[in-house]
Protein backbone atom coordinates (compact mmCIF):
# COMPACT_ATOMS: atom_id res chain seq x y z
CA UNK A 1 0.00 0.00 0.00
CA UNK A 2 1.23 3.46 -0.93
CA UNK A 3 1.93 5.73 2.04
CA UNK A 4 1.91 9.53 2.21
CA UNK A 5 5.20 11.32 2.73
CA UNK A 6 6.63 14.81 2.95
CA UNK A 7 9.32 14.40 0.28
CA UNK A 8 7.74 16.79 -2.23
CA UNK A 9 7.05 19.44 0.41
CA UNK A 10 10.65 19.21 1.62
CA UNK A 11 11.89 19.42 -1.95
CA UNK A 12 9.96 22.57 -2.84
CA UNK A 13 10.70 24.20 0.52
CA UNK A 14 14.45 24.09 -0.05
CA UNK A 15 14.89 23.32 3.64
CA UNK A 16 12.74 26.25 4.81
CA UNK A 17 10.97 24.75 7.83
CA UNK A 18 8.56 27.68 8.16
CA UNK A 19 7.41 27.12 4.60
CA UNK A 20 6.99 23.39 5.29
CA UNK A 21 4.92 24.08 8.41
CA UNK A 22 2.68 26.58 6.61
CA UNK A 23 2.19 24.22 3.68
CA UNK A 24 1.33 21.33 6.00
CA UNK A 25 -1.00 23.55 7.99
CA UNK A 26 -2.94 24.35 4.82
CA UNK A 27 -3.30 20.65 4.01
CA UNK A 28 -4.28 19.81 7.58
CA UNK A 29 -6.98 22.48 7.52
CA UNK A 30 -8.33 21.96 4.01
CA UNK A 31 -8.25 18.17 3.66
CA UNK A 32 -10.78 17.29 6.40
CA UNK A 33 -13.18 19.97 5.14
CA UNK A 34 -12.87 18.79 1.55
CA UNK A 35 -13.28 15.16 2.58
CA UNK A 36 -16.48 15.97 4.47
CA UNK A 37 -17.80 18.10 1.62
CA UNK A 38 -17.07 15.25 -0.80
CA UNK A 39 -18.87 12.72 1.42
CA UNK A 40 -21.88 15.01 1.88
CA UNK A 41 -22.20 15.51 -1.88
CA UNK A 42 -21.80 11.80 -2.47
CA UNK A 43 -24.50 11.04 0.07
CA UNK A 44 -26.84 13.47 -1.72
CA UNK A 45 -25.86 11.72 -4.96
CA UNK A 46 -24.58 15.03 -6.34
CA UNK A 47 -21.83 13.36 -8.34
CA UNK A 48 -20.93 16.50 -10.28
CA UNK A 49 -20.12 18.37 -7.06
CA UNK A 50 -18.36 15.27 -5.71
CA UNK A 51 -16.15 15.28 -8.81
CA UNK A 52 -15.24 18.93 -8.17
CA UNK A 53 -14.11 18.09 -4.64
CA UNK A 54 -12.16 15.03 -5.83
CA UNK A 55 -10.41 17.44 -8.21
CA UNK A 56 -9.28 19.54 -5.23
CA UNK A 57 -8.27 16.52 -3.18
CA UNK A 58 -6.23 14.91 -5.97
CA UNK A 59 -3.69 17.73 -5.87
CA UNK A 60 -3.11 17.13 -2.17
CA UNK A 61 -2.57 13.44 -2.90
CA UNK A 62 0.18 14.34 -5.36
CA UNK A 63 1.75 16.75 -2.89
CA UNK A 64 1.80 13.99 -0.27
CA UNK A 65 3.63 11.64 -2.65
CA UNK A 66 0.65 9.42 -3.42
CA UNK A 67 1.21 8.94 -7.13
CA UNK A 68 -1.11 5.94 -7.41
CA UNK A 69 -3.70 7.79 -5.33
CA UNK A 70 -3.35 10.80 -7.62
CA UNK A 71 -3.92 8.66 -10.73
CA UNK A 72 -6.89 6.96 -9.04
CA UNK A 73 -8.38 10.38 -8.23
CA UNK A 74 -8.01 11.49 -11.85
CA UNK A 75 -9.92 8.42 -13.04
CA UNK A 76 -12.51 8.64 -10.26
CA UNK A 77 -13.14 12.33 -10.94
CA UNK A 78 -13.87 11.56 -14.59
CA UNK A 79 -16.01 8.55 -13.69
CA UNK A 80 -18.11 10.63 -11.28
CA UNK A 81 -18.88 13.09 -14.06
CA UNK A 82 -20.50 10.18 -15.92
CA UNK A 83 -22.35 8.81 -12.89
CA UNK A 84 -19.92 5.96 -12.24
CA UNK A 85 -18.94 5.35 -8.60
CA UNK A 86 -17.12 2.03 -9.08
CA UNK A 87 -13.85 3.44 -7.68
CA UNK A 88 -15.50 4.82 -4.54
CA UNK A 89 -14.15 2.24 -2.08
CA UNK A 90 -10.60 2.50 -3.48
CA UNK A 91 -10.76 6.29 -3.22
CA UNK A 92 -12.10 6.09 0.34
CA UNK A 93 -9.12 3.91 1.31
CA UNK A 94 -6.79 6.63 0.03
CA UNK A 95 -8.74 9.28 1.96
CA UNK A 96 -8.45 7.21 5.13
CA UNK A 97 -4.69 6.80 4.64
CA UNK A 98 -4.26 10.56 4.23
CA UNK A 99 -6.44 11.28 7.23
CA UNK A 100 -4.34 8.99 9.44
CA UNK A 101 -1.14 10.57 8.13
CA UNK A 102 -2.40 14.08 8.84
CA UNK A 103 -3.28 13.11 12.40
CA UNK A 104 0.20 11.64 12.96
CA UNK A 105 2.02 14.76 11.80
CA UNK A 106 -0.25 17.18 13.69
Amino acid sequence: MELPNLDYIKEISGGNEDFEKKFLSIIQNEFPKEKNEYLENLEREDLEESAKIVHKIKHKLGILGLQQGYRLAIKYEEDLKYGNTNLKSDFHEVLHTVEEFILKIA
